[in-house]
């Protein structure tokens, strides 16, 4: 039997979990606040904390920083939130946080979490502990997926290793190559991006490393380049797979003793940068290639942060499309998706991700001059749109289905794409909740709201 502490200003909510942790065989403890658990802490061993996030007063992440700050042992925290966005999973990883959970909670999500806090406990893991601050930039997404990504970059920050980003073009590497910044201790240092793929590989090198006055015809003048630019901060090296092998030694050299050599110098000079690199490549097929020095991949790949596609992340596509609207838009001209647009966004297979996504929405917001945007302002083809055999069949949507108001045209269509996930999953809740990309507590809840029954 462990001991476990719930925190949380709501006391329905504390009194069923309580009562969840109890049914388990567990001892539960409860308050109301910050600084009640503060004090119950500093008199009482639990084995892990449940801490709500939004609280009045200390709010949970302010707690979870006093613990580390006050307690000389602190035990696995799961911050629990209603709200969650890209910038408080960070902030919550990076605070320490063994895991950080959506409301409302199952049963069967809080035996999961205990079974992985209770074996942390057994293998002696310690938690990561740094410092962030809470700006989302374009990591939305509540997919699972996605919080998975903003959960990895929140343990990522805390480390000086480098990172190595994968995904397919457009779905946002270099987002995530500057959240790492964001979020670390190189946060007020400089971030410096470069695009491998984008420059010749004569100009690479000088990019990269600088020259000196006279290293070749036409220098000039003396360039720092970009390593000595991101001194003490981030270098992103965008598209990594596509160059070249001559320079890919030099980069290695850089990993192993942080220095720097100028072209038509031979005086290295010491740099502190952190690497984080990004391509949609395979690097392992590279290696077998003989396109990519296999050392250098592995020298890369200590922390790797994959992302999902946008078509595997269909959860995403209309909260992106609305933070799309909204960064674009002007204080007094909002403008909104209807219920014809937002179906044929899902039915989109979207090649170029969230970049192809962003576009299209910033287009809407320049030419659309009426509020509500219709499926051909999008300026998208139906013929266009997501096979049938790959997805719900969203395209055959019966006309009365698109009638009424925005609200009620979502739900109709989310009871669709439920009974569609579950039949392809022969009832599978959990692989259902994976393909829609969500948490299996919502499934859950969205079960019983449209009554849904296996």
């Amino acid at each position: 039997m462990a001991r476990f502490l719930i925190v949380d200003d709501d006391d329905a909510f504390r009194d069923t979990l309580a009562e969840t942790l109890q049914g388990l065989g567990h001892e539960a403890h409860n308050v109301a606040s910050g600084a009640e658990a503060l004090d119950a802490m500093a008199r009482t061993r639990f084995d892990a904390v449940f801490l709500d996030h939004r609280m009045p007063g200390m709010d949970g992440l302010q707690t979870l920083e006093a613990m580390h700050a006050r307690l000389a042992r602190v035990p696995p925290v799961i911050v629990l939130t209603a709200f969650a966005s890209a910038g408080n999973t960070i902030e919550a990883m990076r605070l320490g946080a063994f895991d950080h959970i959506t409301k409302p909670i199952s049963r069967e999500a809080v035996r999961e979490v205990l079974g992985r806090v209770l074996q942390q406990q057994q293998q002696g893991v310690a938690a990561a502990t740094a410092v962030a601050e809470d700006d989302d930039g374009d990591l939305v997404g509540l997919s699972q997926a996605m919080r998975e990504v903003q959960k990895r970059i929140g343990l990522a920050s805390a480390s000086q290793a480098p990172v190595l980003v994968l995904g397919e073009t457009g779905t946002g590497k270099e987002m995530v190559a500057r959240a790492l910044h964001r979020y670390s201790s190189r946060a007020d240092k400089p971030f410096v991006a470069v695009n491998c793929a984008a420059i010749p590989k004569e100009l690479l090198e000088s990019e990269l490393f600088g020259h000196v006055r006279g290293a070749f015809t036409g220098a000039t003048g003396e360039r720092a380049g970009c390593f000595r630019a991101a001194d003490g901060g981030v270098l992103l090296l965008d598209e990594i797979g596509d160059m070249a092998l001559s320079v890919q030694a030099k980069i290695l050299r850089v990993l192993q003793e942080g220095e720097v050599t100028p072209l038509g110098s031979h005086k290295p000079v010491k740099v502190d940068v952190r690497i984080v690199a990004a391509t949609h490549r395979d690097l392992a097929a590279a290696v077998g290639e003989g396109r990519f020095r296999e050392d250098l991949m592995y020298r890369l790949d200590v922390l790797s942060i994959r992302l999902p596609p946008l078509r595997e992340r269909l959860a995403d596509v209309i909260p992106l499309a609305e933070h799309f609207l909204r960064r674009a838009a002007l204080p007094d001209a909002p403008k909104a998706l209807s219920a014809e647009a937002a179906q044929l966004l899902l039915s989109r297979p979207w090649p170029g991700n969230v970049r192809e996504l962003r576009n299209v929405m910033e287009r809407c917001q320049a030419l659309v001059r009426h509020r509500v945007i219709g499926s051909a302002d999008l300026g998208l083809a139906m013929g266009e749109a997501r096979p049938a055999q790959s997805a719900p069949s969203v395209g055959m949507l019966p006309a009365e289905w698109l009638e009424g108001d925005l609200p009620g045209a979502v739900e109709r269509l989310e009871r669709l794409l439920i009974e569609h996930a579950l039949a392809q999953t022969q009832g599978n809740r959990t692989e259902a909740a994976r393909r829609l990309g969500i948490h299996r507590q919502l499934l859950y809840r969205k079960l019983a709201q449209y009554g849904i029954e296996q």
